[in-house]
């Protein structure tokens, strides 16, 4: 008979415990009378799954989402190293930040932050260990309770090496999302708002110790405005080619209604838009598109488009474009 059995009438039967809905270690196990057997009985049966070497999780909670489950296992990791800290592509889970590339971060492996000396060369480690001292207020904790590294930490974490394109893709979602923080319930007019925008800024400098001069250059040009990865692309391949700043998200006024144009250029009575798939999920959407493109240019605004796909993977080609439209 094995510890995770019990006889009555000469006829074995499992003991009963609960399994677990999130990761916890062997040790853990053990703290409440399980055992070693057991833990491998209900691995057989495929109730129970392994996330990595001596940290367990019952088969019903892992989670179907990518996201989700990329999060399991980098939890898994914390347990494993009770003094490591979600960071970098982990921590961009958490915080559903964007990622500026085709990949999303949950493909990537985990990846965690540990204290000097705190065994991170241990040759049991799953994903990507980083070393690092974290200030107090740069952790903070995940609506489930786990450490993570703060908003900011996790932005600057990510841009270091990165183009001013890719690094604004990062910066630009996590300055709205500090934005939001700022306000018990956001408008659209507080992403721009100076004070809201410089307050996000500064965060970013903050959980930046003497910033290189390429992340401050980024910082800088960090918009809260800006709705998505798309334009934050653009507007920074827009600065590097050397063309004017528009205005992200302007309100214009119309008698047909109030329009917010993703770009704008006042002084050339332009207006930008990127167009991504996200954008039209139905066709009432493209209808309604097409309506206030219409409506503008009935104002005599000129107009110039292109897609998200365009931006992310043919760069040049939307520059050319936008500079003829300019004049340039």
């Amino acid at each position: 008979m094995t510890p995770d059995s019990a006889e009555t009438d000469g006829v074995r039967t499992p003991k009963p415990w609960t399994l677990p809905t999130q990761p916890i270690s062997m040790t853990q196990l053990r703290n409440v009378g399980v055992t070693p057997e057991m833990v491998a009985t209900r691995l057989r049966a495929g109730s129970l799954l392994r996330l990595r070497r001596g940290v367990f999780l019952a088969a019903a909670a892992w989670p179907e989402d990518p996201s989700a489950r990329h999060l399991a296992l980098a939890r898994a990791e914390l347990v494993a190293n009770p003094a490591a800290v979600l960071s970098h592509q982990s921590a961009a889970v958490a915080w559903g930040l964007p990622s500026p590339g085709f990949d999303r971060w949950c493909e990537q492996p985990v990846s965690v932050t540990l204290p000097a000396g705190a065994g991170h060369g241990s040759q049991s480690r799953a994903g990507v260990h980083h070393v690092a001292g974290l200030p107090a207020e740069q952790v903070t904790r995940d609506p489930a309770g786990w450490p993570v590294t703060s908003l900011a930490r996790t932005a600057i974490d990510l841009v270091r090496g990165r183009p001013l394109p890719e690094a604004l893709v990062i910066l630009d979602a996590a300055a709205r999302k500090l934005c939001e923080g700022f306000v018990a319930s956001p408008r659209r007019s507080d992403y721009s708002n100076p004070q809201l925008v410089r307050a996000a800024r500064d965060q970013l400098l903050g959980a930046s110790s003497r910033p290189a001069p390429a992340i401050s250059e980024a910082i800088a040009a960090t918009e809260s405005a800006r709705e998505s990865a798309a334009e934050s692309l653009s507007a920074g391949h827009f600065r590097l080619a050397g063309l004017p700043t528009p205005v992200f998200q302007a309100r214009i006024d119309t008698p047909s209604g109030v329009f917010f144009p993703d770009c704008y250029w006042p002084e050339h009575n332009l207006v930008g838009e990127c167009d991504g798939a996200v954008k039209y999920k139905d066709g009432e959407a493209y209808v309604q598109e097409k309506w206030r493109e219409q409506v503008l240019r009935d104002l005599e605004f000129r107009m110039v488009r292109w897609l998200a796909r365009e931006i992310m993977s043919e760069p040049w080609v939307v520059v050319k474009r936008v500079a003829r439209a300019l004049g340039f």
